[in-house]
């Protein structure tokens, strides 16, 4: 009887092992936070450590089921990434350009809200594509993106 409890013991740890090595890890989480309002996103594409090709970065940055935020200029809007994000460096894109000339290192940072709309950062119309890119100066492990909305 012993033997038989240990065996389904020991079969019962198996499966649940067997169920778990077969779950994806989620990759990192980026949030973007303007006053009390906040929205978070897993990778739009990548995230999981390997290097993303171009033509794959820009199917990405054409993804339209992504979260949005409203934004007042006057505000500032705070973007936070996970560490492991941060590990590998982060930079912002803004419509798919560089907002920042060096990546990133730290969890936080801080950008004025007017930035995002004003034509001379490159914004069009009221809303803005933000992207979160991670990776060095020529490879790009991960892209999370964003739409923010001008909230006049």
């Amino acid at each position: 009887m012993r033997r038989r409890r240990a065996l389904a013991a020991a079969g019962a740890v198996s499966a649940g092992l067997l169920v778990l090595s077969a779950c994806d890890k989620p990759t990192p989480i980026a949030t973007i936070t303007v006053g009390s309002s906040s929205v978070s996103e897993e990778a739009t594409c990548g995230g999981e450590g390997e290097a993303l090709q171009t033509a794959d970065l820009t199917k990405c940055l054409k993804d339209t089921d992504i979260e949005s935020i409203s934004v007042d200029p006057d505000e500032t809007v705070r973007f936070g990434v996970d560490p492991e994000i941060a590990d590998n460096g982060w930079t912002i894109l803004m419509n798919g350009q560089p907002l920042l000339t060096e990546p990133l290192k730290k969890t936080y940072t801080t950008i004025p809200g007017s930035v995002f709309f004003n034509a001379q950062y490159g914004a069009q119309g009221n809303s803005t594509l933000v992207s979160i890119r991670e990776g060095g100066e020529n490879e790009t492990t991960g892209l999370w993106s964003f739409k923010l909305k001008k909230d006049s």
